[in-house]
């Protein structure tokens, strides 16, 4: 262990003490503390704040496109990557007060795999059982590291379900990436019984409290998970704002959970599920929509003024979403995302979830 310094976090007023040893979100979330963030590598932005006071910090590797130069040197940082060796004020640029003061802490946990079923000719449904302890808390649409076997690698994957009471069951939607290094172990390697440890929860992709707004999500891919654990929250929670869930997939056989989906559209009486194809096969036989889902979202939707908006999936689904919903009137602080990307280690395309992911 290092020697410790207070970080404060301004506007909010909130101080926490943070090893040399651990970077600055790493500390927070031990302490409670939900900062926004989405991939914990550097690489996608969502931490990025802005050193009031101090200077002494230093960065563990991270993407320029997440922190120019230039950005760096007018005093920005990334908290995923901050290790502080002195006292520092940080002003958060990008944050949700009710929820920063609504974290849990992370714990360490031991799992066992259930089940690891195909979803799609790309996708695996993972079903973990906790073993120590027997239950995980977390919010909808948060996720947890999971150590690679026989490495000090983690991968980090949104749970699905909403809650590990029944069975002490976790439940994720995860991609397999040729050559990745998770995705390795889970088509190849992985049997029923098998032991991962975990850490978490992380991430702040969970509801928020807005009764009086109409709520969108858009899918792609994996990000499948944390919405699908928000959709199942607000049925078992008889939330009834009115929703539409906008999923893409390339061809018919992309698509997963197709009829739960459907089934909630009959569970929740405000809510439509549309799903769309950006390349179907010829012997899809679909008659539904297609195209990009940025593109299907903006065919169907001309307003979305007071909305909340939920997006998760590959970046370039991520980006392409994000200013269509400030064009269509959502407020920027209203839009919430994870932004699925990958690791930083070459030859290593795995994604993460983070997220967010």
């Amino acid at each position: 262990m290092g020697d410790k310094h207070v970080v404060r976090f301004e506007p909010v007023g909130i101080e926490i003490e943070v090893d040399e040893n651990q970077t600055i979100l790493r500390a927070a979330a031990e302490q409670g503390v939900m900062l926004m963030h989405g991939c914990k590598e550097g690489q996608c932005s969502s931490c990025k704040s802005f050193v009031l006071d101090g200077d002494d910090i230093e960065l563990e590797r991270y993407s320029t496109f997440a922190l120019p130069e230039y950005e760096l040197n007018e005093g920005y940082t990334l908290l995923c990557r901050a290790h502080p060796y002195e006292d520092l004020t940080i002003e958060l640029l990008n944050y949700d007060e009710d929820m920063i003061r609504s974290g849990l802490p992370i714990q360490e946990a031991v799992a066992e795999v259930v089940a690891n079923d195909a979803v799609t000719h790309d996708m695996r449904h993972l079903v973990l059982r906790l073993l120590e302890p027997g239950e995980l808390k977390y919010f909808p649409g948060q996720y947890v590291d999971i150590a690679v076997p026989g490495t000090v690698a983690t991968r980090s994957f949104s749970m699905a379900n909403t809650s590990s009471r029944d069975g002490g069951l976790l439940e994720f939607v995860i991609k397999i990436y040729p050559g990745g290094l998770f995705s390795a172990y889970l088509d190849e390697s992985v049997s029923p019984g098998d032991r991962l440890d975990l850490t978490g929860p992380f991430g702040v992709f969970t509801l928020r409290d807005n009764l009086d707004a109409r709520l969108v999500f858009l899918g792609g891919g994996a990000g499948m998970a944390p919405i699908l654990a928000l959709l199942r929250s607000m049925a078992e929670r008889a939330i009834d704002r009115p929703a539409t869930y906008y999923y893409g997939a390339r061809a018919k056989r992309d698509l997963c959970f197709d009829q739960e989906l459907r089934a909630l559209a009959e569970t929740l009486p405000n809510f439509r599920y549309v799903p769309a194809l950006s390349e179907p096969a010829d012997d899809d036989e679909w008659d539904g929509e297609v195209g990009l889902i940025t593109d299907v979202v903006a065919r169907h939707e001309e307003d979305l003024a007071g909305a909340d908006a939920y997006v998760c999936g590959p970046p370039p689904m991520v980006e392409a979403a994000l200013p269509l919903l400030e064009r269509l009137g959502v407020a920027q602080k209203r839009i919430f995302y994870d932004k699925f990307t990958t690791t930083g280690d070459a030859g290593d395309p795995e994604v993460l979830e983070a997220d967010t992911r």
